[in-house]
């Protein structure tokens, strides 16, 4: 039994120590939120946060999670970070199949939590560098992430 704290809460996982942290939260403790992408940590569609961290979890393995914290797109969606990305993707359009849309959100937020600055376009496009959308929306994507950072620190749209 491997023992971490998911989306706040204390769980104990009955897996191999060498199984993928995706694998676990997917099959194990049925948070199917985060998506199965590539499984060589490039697409992104498996990131989640490990103790505040955007991490690959489809290459990590769940020894390397015992006793961290992790958050999946689900526990984010509970949050005020979560829900102004959510809007925010509502308003610019940018899912479209929806694929990667969890680890994008998983990203994102590490972009717009604590921002002092408005970041600019190229700022967002570089923080979110390393996703995958095989819908091409990142330009929806990015001015989502603006949206919703402009939402958090209240400035004017």
């Amino acid at each position: 039994m491997i023992q971490l704290k998911v989306n706040g809460q204390a769980v104990a996982v009955n897996a191999a120590p060498d199984t993928p942290l995706l694998w676990a939260l997917r099959e194990q403790l049925n948070l199917t939120g985060t998506k199965f992408g590539c499984g060589i940590a490039q697409c992104g569609a498996c990131t989640v946060h490990v103790d505040g961290e955007p991490t690959r979890s489809c290459v990590l393995p769940l020894s390397a999670v015992a006793g961290r914290s992790v958050t999946t797109v689900e526990g984010l969606m509970t949050t005020p970070t979560g829900q102004a990305l959510q809007a925010a993707w509502v308003k610019e359009q940018a899912p479209q199949c929806g694929y990667c849309q969890s680890g994008q959100l998983m990203t994102a937020a590490k972009v717009v939590q604590g921002t002092k600055k408005l970041l600019s376009r190229a700022e967002i496009l570089e923080a979110m560098s390393g996703h995958v959308c095989r819908c091409g929306t990142y330009n929806q994507i990015a001015a989502a992430v603006s949206t919703a950072q402009k939402t958090l620190t209240g400035a004017k749209a």
